[in-house]
């Protein structure tokens, strides 16, 4: 079954010039003009979301925002594709839950090769929570959650419980830019006031036993931290 993927623009121009483009590549492609017109097509439960943000009606990061707050539509991947290209631009759209955030204007190949990025991030976290494993292996990193216990290219490297925790969190969703924000409130929970400085020290520890493998959880400025993903 071909992926489904909505595309969001209110330029009809481009809306026919990239449906041309993701359907030669094998997708099948609804669209959507406006946010209100967006939110409603979301209901049919696209594969992912390629969504502009300067729209009619509701803009794209109001309709983002809906979406997260969806219990049925939280999940969907969403590529912002936008000519908002400043950081300020992007840390909002990223903040707001965005999986994605590409300036306009791209290539079809490059914007193919970012839906399927995507879309693998997103079978890899479903079939990890399918199968519910224990042992989660990503690239040099094998981390075993029953036990607590971490290998780093077959080398075994003590964590403390809540560094062993954030690099569970972000290892399990690889490619994915987790906020501050997200991560104090999963990791500790409402309950407990920590700042996000402790966030940046704990990494930094992460970083540190993880040796000449450190670059594999990125700074994302004024956002968060992200795994990257190996494809």
């Amino acid at each position: 079954m071909k992926s489904k993927i909505l595309l969001v623009d209110d330029e009809q121009d481009i809306i026919e010039f990239l449906q041309y483009n993701i359907e030669a590549a094998g997708y099948e492609v609804i669209s959507a003009s406006n946010g209100s017109e967006a939110l409603e097509k979301v209901e049919s439960l696209p594969d992912l979301i390629i969504l502009d943000i300067m729209m009619p009606v509701i803009d794209g990061y109001e309709v983002c925002r809906r979406i997260r707050e969806n219990k049925l539509t939280w999940k969907i991947p969403i590529i912002f594709l936008t000519a908002k290209s400043t950081e300020k631009d992007e840390v909002k759209g990223l903040e707001l839950g965005a999986d994605d955030f590409i300036a306009k204007p791209i290539s079809p190949k490059k914007l193919v090769a970012r839906i399927k990025a995507n879309l693998r991030r997103k079978e890899i976290s479903s079939d990890q929570k399918k199968e519910d494993l224990s042992i989660l292996k990503i690239g040099p990193i094998e981390i075993d959650k029953e036990r607590f216990e971490v290998k780093i290219n077959g080398d075994s490297i003590f964590f403390p419980k809540k560094e062993f925790e954030i690099l569970s969190y972000i290892a399990m969703q690889p490619g994915r830019v987790l906020t501050r924000d997200a991560i104090l409130r999963d990791i500790w929970g409402d309950d407990i006031y920590i700042t996000e400085r402790t966030i940046d020290v704990h990494v930094r520890k992460i970083r540190e036993k993880m040796g000449s493998f450190s670059d594999l959880i990125e700074t994302i400025k004024g956002v968060g931290y992200r795994f990257k993903y190996i494809g």
